[in-house]
């Protein structure tokens, strides 16, 4: 399974998330994946609908499990992950997911 993970600030808008989502080749996802938090952001929901694809919303506990290879202190401080788009991906993805 291919879940596209996404991490955003919250004043991020629909435009900026495809944008996103287009950059890490992310074509033929066959989920969107983030955290329980943000995925009731608008622009999220937005995303999810304007795509067709389902919400994986996960907790930040879940995400804070998942080794990253990115780490940025800011987003560890926030949500317990070294990334919360890749974190998200993976956990998304389920068990062996790289």
């Amino acid at each position: 399974m291919k879940v596209a993970g996404l991490g955003f600030r919250s004043s991020a808008n629909v435009e900026s998330l495809r944008a996103a989502l287009a950059a890490a080749g992310a074509q033929g996802a066959d989920a969107l994946a983030t955290s329980e938090r943000k995925a009731a952001a608008p622009a999220f929901q937005a995303l999810a609908a304007e795509t067709g694809l389902p919400v994986l919303a996960l907790p930040e506990d879940l995400l804070a499990l998942q080794p990253t290879l990115t780490e940025s202190a800011r987003v560890r401080r926030l949500t317990g992950a070294g990334s919360l788009a890749e974190a998200a991906a993976l956990a998304g993805a389920g068990p062996g997911a790289a």
